[in-house]
């Protein structure tokens, strides 16, 4: 399918201030990166496929993006560690800023240099179909940063909500059938359910003390 393929971006596109490199060969990723010079943030996604039979390449092109989008697997993979953070730690090292993992049912993390992020998945009672949950949460991640004037930390932990939010509808319904029928009131509602799920205040040391 791909055999010849190569990807030449028109003038107006090598200007995007936003660029997701989608799942292909790496090579033909770090053929697009090296195409949109200014981007101000570039984020790449790929898979078990590329990691097994192009490793070198692979490494190459994470070193030459800003953000790593992948599941918690395919990082142990990659960094061939068995340990999680260790796994982001040695990913980091290479060269991009932040590394955003997907885990599924239990939700994301995001590692930079100097700090971490979690979050739960939305809870659901029913999960119909989860064929595409993860790019639906990289388009609603990317979608979001889009939005932003400014892509800070701060922008980041809310563009993961809001994928994650996009992925719990994706996984209601077949293929992309409750996505098609999304409304903002809908999107904003789970939006403000994580804050109320994750919030909470911080205990004062000298009162959780007399509690002990």
């Amino acid at each position: 399918m791909f055999a010849g393929f190569q990807p030449k971006l028109s003038a107006t596109s090598r200007e995007a201030r936003l660029v997701f490199l989608g799942n292909i060969q790496p090579d033909l990723q770090r053929d697009v990166r090296a195409q949109v010079p200014r981007a101000e943030l570039v984020a790449l996604d790929t898979m078990n496929l590329w990691i097994d039979n192009t490793r070198e390449s692979l490494q190459k092109t994470i070193q030459v993006v800003d953000l790593l989008v992948v599941n918690d697997a395919e990082a142990r993979q990659i960094a061939e560690e068995a340990n999680l953070i260790k796994a982001a730690r040695k990913i980091l090292s290479w060269g991009p800023k932040t590394i955003i993992v997907k885990r599924g049912e239990y939700g994301a993390a995001m590692f930079t240099k100097d700090g971490y992020f979690a979050i739960p998945a939305y809870p659901l009672e029913s999960v119909f179909d989860p064929t595409g949950a993860g790019d639906t949460f990289a388009g609603g991640l990317m979608g979001y940063l889009a939005s932003q004037p400014t892509l800070d930390e701060a922008a980041l932990r809310r563009a993961m909500i809001f994928g994650s939010v996009m992925a719990s509808f994706n996984v209601e319904e077949f293929g992309t059938e409750r996505v098609q029928r999304l409304t903002h009131q809908e999107i904003n509602q789970r939006f403000s359910d994580f804050k109320r799920f994750t919030n909470f205040e911080e205990i004062p040391f000298d009162r959780a003390m007399r509690a002990v």
